[in-house]
């Protein structure tokens, strides 16, 4: 890791940026204000939660504008901007032992996305589910949907084929949504980032039909199926790919495959508007979530649960995150409707959650930068190659890409996504 700043591995480094591992899409596919909560008026909840829910004067837990998600947003997409930065794609055997073990434990940031889907189908289910009666249903939620996503979308591949950072048949399919696809169709996903909002789309494709013509627990039933064939489908694809003698993690970004967090979300959102639980019970749901992940983890530890090179891995190793993420969504959603809610909503945190969009977008591309610069800059002389120690340039590359990726998606937000987003309601 002496090379990491010049030399062949930082033009390594240079070139996995650009055709990498996975990412968040949610973020795919974030709000704020109405379209990131559930709009969920005060007469649709049912009379147990009204009376046996918040007390007087405490929040209900579901309100117009939330916070506290905003925060939990924040989280996510700084996990995976973590994840890029001090794990994805290093040789982290020419570490130290302890210094290996920081880094390692940022592989977990990749998870980042699953928090995304879970938040996501949390979200949107409200939202459809409140929306279900209006004669325009359909119509409303996609024009609000494509008003949201599509101008950071497309600015996103806009410069990516002005850098020449992706082939134009990548960049044709992440147009069609397909970026998770891809590889069915033999092309590299070049842009990683792009497959979790592939997943997204399909999601905003068959959900609102499902939310509209099913039952409330039509509908939870559904996601119970979709939680229940996920994993089953994973280790198929799991199978099918040893049989090839190599098998990529990119099979397990096939939207079949990583649709169970989303489905978690909604039935999280369906059972606190069919069933109306007490706090009280709720804090209990939590407590229970994690204590089924631990044993989740402790039951599948000799069978190599945390690593997707084995069967019951590949299988079941983001099952315990989403029991751990939808708790931290209950958990986030209880107190911050306590007094303890600004201990969740920092000013850093909600804006990061307010960028998170953008930033998940376009931090690949900042540390795709990053190297570039640093490559040429120890090329002419500028500075030594081995001007800081590896572990420490880590984190300032992290740095230095974080910052200016942070402006770049303030930018993004304030004057090419905001401007679409005032056309809601004119459009809607």
């Amino acid at each position: 890791m002496k090379e990491f700043w010049a030399g062949p591995n930082s033009l390594a480094l240079c070139k996995i940026f650009i055709v990498g591992a996975s990412a968040e899409d949610a973020i795919g596919a974030e709000e704020k204000m109405e379209e990131q909560v559930l709009e969920i008026p005060e007469r649709e909840w049912p009379e147990t939660q009204r009376s046996g829910g918040p007390k007087e004067g405490q929040a209900p837990l579901v309100r117009p504008f939330m916070p506290e998600l905003d925060a939990l947003r924040g989280i996510a997409v700084l996990m995976v901007v973590l994840y890029h930065g001090l794990y994805w794609g290093m040789d982290l055997d020419v570490f130290p032992p302890v210094k290996r073990q920081v880094l390692t434990l940022a592989w977990t940031g990749r998870l980042g996305v699953d928090l995304f889907f879970v938040l996501s189908g949390f979200l949107i289910t409200g939202v459809l589910m409140n929306a279900r009666a209006r004669p325009d249903y359909y119509r409303r939620f996609y024009i609000r949907r494509a008003l949201r996503i599509l101008p950071a979308f497309f600015l996103t591949l806009a410069l990516l084929l002005a850098a020449r950072a992706v082939p134009l048949n990548f960049a044709l399919l992440s147009l069609a949504y397909m970026a998770n696809l891809a590889p069915l169709l033999g092309v590299a996903i070049a842009y990683p980032v792009l497959w979790s909002l592939a997943v997204e789309e399909h999601f905003y494709l068959a959900w609102p039909w499902a939310v509209r013509k099913l039952s409330k627990r039509g509908v939870l039933a559904l996601c119970a199926l979709i939680v229940a064939a996920s994993p089953i489908l994973r280790l198929i694809s799991f199978r099918i790919a040893e049989t090839k003698g190599w098998v990529s993690y990119r099979v397990f970004d096939y939207t079949w495959n990583a649709s169970d967090g989303l489905a978690w979300g909604a039935a999280l959102a369906i059972y606190l508007t069919e069933f109306a639980p007490t706090r009280k019970r709720l804090a209990q749901i939590v407590g229970g979530l994690v204590l089924a992940a631990v044993a989740i983890w402790a039951a599948g530890w000799r069978y190599g649960i945390l690593t997707r090179r084995t069967p019951v891995g590949a299988a079941l190793q983001v099952v315990p995150w989403h029991l751990l993420f939808v708790a931290l969504l209950l958990f986030f959603l209880l107190a911050g409707t306590s007094k303890w809610k600004r201990l969740l909503t920092p000013r850093f945190m909600t804006f990061i959650g307010e960028i998170s969009y953008g930033l998940y977008l376009y931090h690949l591309m900042c540390f795709w930068m990053i190297e570039w610069l640093s490559v040429r800059a120890v090329a002419r002389g500028w500075i030594a190659q081995d001007w800081i120690e590896p572990f420490w340039g880590l984190w300032v590359r992290v740095l230095l890409a974080g910052v200016p990726a942070v402006l770049l998606a303030w930018l993004s937000r304030k004057y090419v996504e905001e401007p679409f987003l005032r056309l809601k309601e004119r459009w809607t």
